[in-house]
């Protein structure tokens, strides 16, 4: 896995991280090739959210639906009750 395939699995753009903060992205990619991308993740955790808020990747998922178009309406689960059973006589 290659560090910009990692970005892309973290919904980071890895194009406006690189030109938005060359020195922060020289730094990591050299740290992420040393390690493995769990370690990487563990150590940068609260780091990355930071910067998936900067660079955030912009997602294709087709085009909206018109507003005039129905929408299912969710359908209520009932609810369950607790089996109460009575205590054997001894």
């Amino acid at each position: 896995m290659s560090f910009e395939e990692y970005l892309v699995g973290k919904k980071i753009d890895p194009a406006l991280f690189r030109q938005g903060d060359p020195e922060l992205w020289s730094s990591w990619e050299r740290e992420f090739e040393q390690m493995h991308p769990a370690s990487f993740t563990a150590q940068k955790l609260y780091l990355i959210n930071a910067i998936r808020r900067k660079y955030h990747l912009k997602t294709s998922e087709g085009p909206a639906p018109p507003a005039d178009a129905e929408q299912p309406k969710p359908v209520a689960k009932p609810v369950a009750r607790p089996v109460v059973r009575p205590k054997p006589k001894m």
